[in-house]
């Protein structure tokens, strides 16, 4: 079993300074090594929007039958 002070050693050996991840927005920012090119970007652009119309015409479709109404919860403010 590793120790504490093992374990944080490690993990600092192994754990970037910093987070970075791919952007489909262009950015100077951005390291060569997570740039995409400006093609792969638009595609990304107009995929995420394709998935959020998806998402809003399943939303508008779904029944909302699922929803509880509080309002007629008489004791919401006396304690079990």
């Amino acid at each position: 079993m590793i120790n504490n002070a093992a374990s944080a050693r490690l993990s600092a050996a192994v754990a970037p300074a910093a987070a970075e991840q791919l952007t489909l927005l262009p950015s100077a920012r951005v390291t060569p090594r997570f740039r995409l090119s400006k093609d792969t970007r638009e595609r990304g652009l107009r995929h995420v929007a394709e998935i959020r119309q998806m998402l809003a015409e399943r939303a508008d479709a779904a029944p909302r039958t699922n929803h509880i109404d509080h309002t007629l919860d008489r004791r919401h403010d006396r304690a079990a």
